[in-house]
């Protein structure tokens, strides 16, 4: 919990600086420019690999297999199509990583390890 209020301090923090040195740098249109290209290049990008792991979701679910990873594609798909829309360079970089195969790949074995910790904790349950 202790992670989650320095990001809200912090990351609104950064995003407010960086688009201030950027509209000094490039100017102000510019950079809104940026921030609009990206928020509906992301709502796009977010939609069609969101599409793509709900097609895989629903065939691992339709031939009886474990929705294992395509589960954990889409919830990474859905956080960075979110990140995506929020104004700002470092949410629209993270949103990026999360929407891409190779990122995920990487961060798909520490949300594993953190499920698994969680289940041993009881605080989620596979029924």
């Amino acid at each position: 919990m202790k992670w989650l209020l320095i990001a809200f301090i912090l990351v609104p923090a950064a995003e407010i600086m960086l688009l201030l040195y950027s509209g000094n740098k490039i100017g102000v249109m510019p950079t809104l420019l940026l921030i609009l290209i990206s928020g509906i290049g992301g709502a796009y990008l977010a939609k069609r690999q969101g599409l793509k792991a709900f097609t895989d979701l629903r065939n691992r679910m339709g031939t009886m297999e474990a929705p294992g990873n395509a589960m954990i594609d889409g919830i990474c798909i859905f956080f960075g199509g979110v990140l995506l829309i929020m104004p700002g360079f470092i949410t629209d970089i993270a949103g990026l990583l999360l929407l891409f195969k190779g990122p995920r790949k990487i961060i798909r074995p520490f949300i594993v390890s953190w499920i698994y910790k969680k289940m041993k904790q009881g605080r989620i349950v596979i029924r």
